[in-house]
């Protein structure tokens, strides 16, 4: 690995350095946590498995014309990346009632919902990642008004995108997280990852409320089978972006 450096290490990568300042190396850990960072565990073989699918996603998302942050896929655990300076706001897009949405507002499990829902909450741990109104994101001045825009609309592209992919997987996405960054050239980039870790991802073959799981659930929800879940969403990424049914 071409790394000069640790720069920073988070819950599911470490980030380095290399010789060129524009490019980072994305080291994805097997380390899993849940409920910020409260639970923590280990999911065998995560980090290959999501450096993979993030990989091979970003690139469908490039190839639909989304700029994203991914260079390459270096080998089963590293991406390189372009260097950003990411905006401090995970980006949720719900397409179906799942997690906090049902928790907080009584809607029931599985609901869909009758347009995408786009959601602002605040990067920050030690506040437990709070929901933001848009006029609070501003008033933190987390972002621009511009930016926030754009951030939507960027956001609700990927949603269209990834529905259409994960649809031909045999995949019903639930809802999913993005983090977005500026690079040096202030262009806002799709950044982080879009893997089972920050997506709700459920086999619409399956009716079961448990079985059809295939994200992180398993994990969060101790449902056994984490692995089997993840190995089973890249299996059927790296067939459909190939050409294989």
């Amino acid at each position: 690995m071409s790394a000069l450096s640790q720069l920073y290490e988070g819950k599911a990568k470490i980030i380095y350095t290399t010789e060129d300042p524009e490019v980072l190396i994305a080291h994805f850990k097997d380390d899993a946590t849940a409920f910020n960072a409260q639970k923590r565990g280990t999911i065998q073989g995560k980090g290959q498995m999501n450096c993979t699918i993030s990989s091979r996603l970003f690139e469908q998302l490039e190839a639909q014309g989304i700029q994203t942050h991914y260079l390459e896929q270096l080998n089963g655990n590293d991406m390189r990346v372009k260097a950003v300076k990411i905006i401090p706001l995970e980006v949720v897009i719900r397409n179906i009632a799942a997690g906090s949405l049902c928790q907080q507002t009584g809607i029931p499990l599985g609901q869909i919902l009758p347009k995408p829902l786009v959601e602002f909450h605040y990067k920050n741990d030690a506040l437990g990642d709070p929901l933001l109104t848009r006029d609070r994101t501003l008033l933190l001045e987390l972002a621009t008004p511009e930016q926030l825009d754009q951030i939507q609309q960027v956001a609700l592209e990927v949603n269209q995108h990834l529905q259409a992919f994960f649809t031909r997987c045999g995949i019903t996405l639930v809802d999913f997280k993005l983090e977005f960054g500026l690079d040096s050239a202030q262009t806002l980039l799709l950044a982080d990852e879009i893997s089972p870790d920050t997506c709700r991802l459920w086999n619409a073959a399956e009716t079961d409320p448990n079985l059809r799981v295939m994200d992180k659930d398993r994990f969060r929800r101790d449902l056994g089978n984490v692995e089997a879940g993840y190995q089973q969403v890249l299996e059927r990424i790296l067939n459909q972006a190939s050409g294989r049914n």
